[in-house]
């Protein structure tokens, strides 16, 4: 294993952006367990220049150094793993000031910066070949050889993510709505389901169309599909065409089976499956059915511990996940030994759709 001259007690950190705010966790180079936590309530914001630089590091760094403070008071943090909803598409403004700003606050010597979806990767299955389904609200599903990177969906409730919450929610709804009006595939039992929980079925557009979150208040009916499944035949339909939708993105990205092969790894990760039974029995059947040299098996950590892991695997020069311009990206900082001035990047390998 390459050596970059890091102490086993030096710093590494590793940050999860998402809906729900930043989850930031301190660890060391020669540790496996983080030496503490925090979680900054407030989502990082999004504006016309994506996701906003400025509010992360407003909210990042008091957090960081009271960690620090915490845990042996240094200030030194050998590198870093930042994890983000949305950096593929909308991370540039994250790529061009975050190497500087971490580099000069804590004298940061590599920083990678990373699609959640390869956040959750590392947590997930770690550093091997292997792909993960991460589902919640929407869908996304990423795999890899180890020497480039496969995707497939994540493209948003008016494009895909098919399969996931608000794709389950939105087929319900659907069905409800059906019933309501006396077509055909209508489901009395969502229809009754839709009522409780939103109130007369003519009102729904009313209360959905102006918000703001749709694909959120969509995926929050999804539980409810899965109350039904049991005793319905509409609600059991939808979530067994989730199941296929789900492993045809896992197919679609899986590493294809080599000789003498043990097999592929699927990881499912994310809230969609804590539906339990109703969605993951036919999930597994088809999972069999698409990809019959894949073993499903549960995330074994979540974005927060991908973070870090890829935080330590580059300070031990033990990254072995294939960088990419916009889903794995790592500069290095002129602390960094026998670099030239400023920041460089390394080396890019493509993605595949």
């Amino acid at each position: 294993m390459e050596s970059h001259g890091y102490a086993p007690g030096e710093y590494v950190l590793g940050v999860d952006s998402g809906g729900s705010g930043l989850r930031v966790a301190l660890g060391t180079v020669g540790g496996d367990v983080p030496l503490g936590t925090a979680v900054c309530a407030e989502p990082v914001r999004t504006g016309p220049g994506g996701i906003d630089a400025a509010h992360l590091l407003d909210q990042l760094l008091p957090t960081v150094r009271h960690l620090l403070a915490r845990h042996g008071g240094g200030d030194l943090i050998a590198s870093a793993a930042i994890g983000a909803a949305g950096m593929a598409t909308l991370g540039e403004q994250l790529r061009a000031e975050l190497p500087a700003a971490l580099a000069d606050a804590f004298g940061l010597r590599q920083l990678a910066l990373a699609a959640d979806a390869v956040t959750a990767y590392a947590g997930a299955v770690g550093q091997r070949p292997g792909a993960v389904v991460a589902a919640g609200t929407g869908l996304i599903a990423l795999g890899t050889d180890l020497t480039q990177w496969r995707r497939a969906d994540g493209w948003g409730h008016l494009l895909g993510d098919s399969g996931g919450g608000a794709w389950i929610g939105r087929a319900g709804l659907d069905a409800a709505m059906r019933a309501h009006d006396g077509r055909r595939g209508g489901s009395p039992a969502l229809l009754a389901r839709l009522e409780t929980v939103f109130g007369p079925a003519p009102d729904l557009p009313g209360l959905l169309y102006p918000r703001t979150d749709r694909p959120a208040v969509l995926a929050s009916f999804a539980p409810e599909v899965a109350a039904c499944a049991s005793d319905d035949p509409v609600a059991e339909g939808i979530l067994h065409d989730a199941a296929v939708h789900i492993a045809e993105a896992a197919a679609a990205v899986c590493p294809a089976a080599g000789v003498g092969d043990a097999g592929c790894e699927v990881a499912l990760t994310g809230g969609l499956f804590g539906m339990g039974d109703p969605l993951l029995v036919p999930l597994r059947e088809e999972l069999a059915r698409q990809l019959p040299h894949a073993r499903a098996v549960p995330g074994s950590g979540d974005p927060l511990t991908g973070s870090l892991r890829i935080a330590r695997a580059l300070a031990t020069g033990g990254l072995r996940l294939p960088p990419h311009p916009t889903l794995l990206r790592v500069t290095v900082s002129a602390q960094e030994p026998g670099t030239s001035q400023g920041a460089t990047e390394q080396g890019s390998r493509p993605v595949s759709h």
